[in-house]
């Protein structure tokens, strides 16, 4: 606005510059008594104060120039408005509580090396005494028989923690996707560097913790299998020795009957 009113001020002026010095020597007086005027004065005095109207506007142009350059550095040092961060701790707390069943096994057996020393391969069991002529002892035939129980427990826990952390991450979805929108809706109102590269963060920490759910669930899926393989693979061990100790042996023929 204010640049507007001194541009209608020099065209004001000019205007009187080129009307008083158009033809300096039409003019006459109208009357004996008027004064005569100093056109070369006046015209000196008219330029002198379009210079001065012209050294002013542009002084306010550079302050306005400094004002936008202040602004725009406020702007680019301010923070974020609005810091929306993800509970990335809680939320794999939780979810681990639901699918973690190793330290159950850890907590009952000792190590997960006595849960894995529980199952054996073909050839441990083929020098096992149940596989054996002789026969084993009521303490080895229940060790034999307690393999049997924890692999059928271990897998029954598995799959059990599988679906519980797939109904927690159903339930997690519209609470992550609650919080993708408040973090894009915050993200669109950035008005400097600094709060963009604030909420640009905030995104990626947005993005890490869905990918530490993603192996949270990965885990939980390769417990499962991992549990029922180790369970299968000692099942099969198991019929490998008791299939080899049925075929060993030795053939003697039966004394002729006469009839």
């Amino acid at each position: 606005m204010r640049s507007k009113f001194f541009n209608k001020v020099v065209a004001a002026q000019v205007a009187l510059v080129m009307a008083a010095t158009a033809a300096p020597g039409v003019m006459t007086p109208a009357y004996a008594v008027m004064a005569v005027i100093d056109t070369a004065n006046l015209r000196q005095t008219v330029i002198s104060s379009i210079e001065n109207v012209a050294q002013t506007l542009k002084q306010i142009q550079q302050y306005q120039m400094q004002l936008q350059q202040y602004e725009n550095m406020l702007q680019n040092t301010a923070a974020p408005a609005a810091h929306i961060w993800d509970q990335a701790t809680t939320t794999m707390n939780q979810l681990r509580g639901s699918i973690d069943t190793l330290n159950y096994y850890k907590a009952n057996l000792g190590s997960i090396d006595a849960y894995l020393g529980k199952f054996k391969d073909t050839a441990a069991y083929r020098g096992s005494p149940c596989y054996s002529p002789t026969g084993c002892t009521a303490a080895e035939w229940a060790a034999m028989k307690d393999s049997e129980r924890l692999g059928s427990e271990s897998q029954k826990k598995a799959t059990d923690a599988l679906f519980r952390g797939l109904d927690r991450q159903q339930d997690a979805m519209q609470s992550d996707a609650g919080q993708l929108q408040r973090l894009q809706s915050a993200a669109q109102d950035a008005t400097g560097q600094m709060q963009a590269i604030g909420y640009a963060n905030q995104l990626a920490s947005h993005q890490g913790n869905q990918l530490l759910q993603i192996r949270g669930l990965l885990i939980a899926q390769q417990n499962a299998m991992a549990t029922r393989s180790q369970a299968l693979a000692d099942r099969e061990a198991k019929e490998a020795a008791a299939s080899v100790q049925l075929r060993t042996g030795t053939y003697r023929a039966s004394t002729a009957t006469g009839w």
